[in-house]
């Protein structure tokens, strides 16, 4: 594989000579106008790397936002790749979409202003981070694989004031915004108690023979997807979807589900900025196989504030009990539930708190920062407590222990073992 010389020097060279030109979108060609849509000139460049099933979805809400122009594809798979290509020119009624197996080369491109990142985990923070080494906005699918990642990607947002929204929907959907704004606004009395559902499962179901080496498919870049994933051999089940149960990839259902319901959890009790304390729990995992993440769950996490936060495998659902009262959902976007009418009819007056929110979704909220470079409702910081929160739990699930975490120095007390795990080591050449 061609090795592309961008290093950090070369992005600060390239940043000099082209930063008044990063900050705004760049003209893009003829090809690209309509006569329904904003002026070239007006429209944010974007290219989106990974076509999974949710980066299929970030495709298409790309497609669909009239000043977003997808300049380029990018993805391991050729089949994905050429899939999402034929669907960007469709789109635009041209054959004007580029297309690469390697992200280093849309890195490499000066005219593109964002990129849309839907990979598996693993590859989430240094692809982010040599995009925003080279001047580029950034909308990358959760969560990240390490607390040490996520805190490095946190401090390179705020060193280059980079828009980076972490990609997930819940706080542009009206369930989860209004249970947040009821809580923080004092309608269920002071919180004392939150209570996480997520699914269980994470692989258990993948047939056995599936999970063993295999050739790899002719054109799959298997060497490039395992990036900085130490080495294991090709087989069906290890990677695109199924690459959430494998811990060098992902962090299972906890990371995968969590980031969701955790994230609300977080921002209706005011502590994403912050985390828990303790953390203890027990978990279930696959006894053979290739997977090795949590198939079941109990964790119990206690806030400074005395706040308790419990997640459990079984069924999705979210419930913030407080001391007047409580409100919360069963299932995925369900409907909003509470212990008496009046909470659920109560108004939020205009003195009360207002919680940042875009209902129009994480890919509009992303393009209308990106032209006024306000932080997105989901910015990196944010998005790594949350994570961090998940991580901590899987960390005491693999110990069998309760711990001591200092959210402020991002460390577990006294406990060497613990701290090591907040990193992991990444196969050469990857580094961060």
């Amino acid at each position: 594989m061609k090795q592309l010389n961008l290093s950090r020097r070369l992005f600060l060279k390239q940043a000099a000579v082209f930063g008044a030109a990063a900050a705004a979108p760049r003209l893009l060609p003829p090809s690209a106008s309509g006569a329904d849509r904003p002026a070239p000139s007006n429209r944010v460049a974007i290219a989106c790397v990974g076509f999974g099933g949710e980066g299929t979805k970030n495709l298409n809400a790309f497609l669909g936002q009239p000043d977003a122009q997808v300049v380029a594809v990018c993805d391991v798979d050729p089949n994905r790749r050429e899939f999402a290509r034929g669907r960007v020119n469709a789109k635009y009624q041209s054959s004007d979409c580029a297309t690469y197996s390697d992200f280093r080369e849309i890195i490499a491109r000066r005219d593109i202003d964002a990129m849309m990142i839907s990979t598996p985990d693993h590859w989430h923070v240094p692809m982010s981070l040599m995009a925003m080494r080279a001047g580029k906005d950034v909308i990358c699918e959760k969560p990240t694989l390490t607390i040490q990642q996520g805190r490095i990607l946190s401090d390179t947002v705020r060193r280059h004031g980079t828009v980076f929204q972490t990609s997930t929907e819940d706080r542009g959907l009206p369930v989860y915004h209004r249970m947040a704004e009821l809580v923080r606004n004092g309608r269920i009395g002071k919180l004392h108690t939150i209570r996480v559902g997520l699914p269980s499962g994470g692989g258990r179901n993948i047939p056995l023979d599936e999970q063993q080496p295999q050739p790899v498919p002719a054109g799959f870049d298997y060497d490039m997807w395992l990036g900085p994933a130490p080495y294991a051999p090709y087989c069906p089940a290890r990677c695109h979807w199924n690459f959430r149960w494998i811990y060098d990839y992902s962090g299972g259902i906890l990371t995968d589900w969590g980031m969701h319901i955790v994230d609300t959890a977080q921002w209706g009790n005011n502590t994403e900025h912050t985390g828990p304390v303790e953390v203890e729990g027990k978990g279930e995992f696959p006894t053979s196989g290739i997977y090795n993440t949590a198939t079941e769950c109990h964790l119990e996490y206690t806030y400074a504030s005395g706040v308790k936060l419990f997640i459990d495998t079984g069924a999705v659902g979210l419930r913030f009990e407080g001391t007047d009262g409580w409100v919360g959902n069963k299932g995925w976007i369900g409907p909003v539930e509470a212990s008496s009418p009046t909470i659920l009819t109560n108004a939020i007056r205009p003195q009360d708190l207002h919680l940042y929110t875009c209902p129009a979704g994480e890919h509009r909220n992303f393009l209308d920062c990106v032209k006024t470079r306000r932080n997105p409702y989901f910015p990196a910081e944010i998005g790594h407590r949350c994570a961090s929160v998940l991580h901590i739990g899987n960390i005491a699930l693999l110990l069998g222990r309760k711990l001591q975490w200092n959210p402020a120095t991002e460390e577990f007390v006294n406990d060497d073992s613990a701290n090591r795990m907040r990193s992991r080591a990444m196969r050469a050449p990857w580094t961060l």
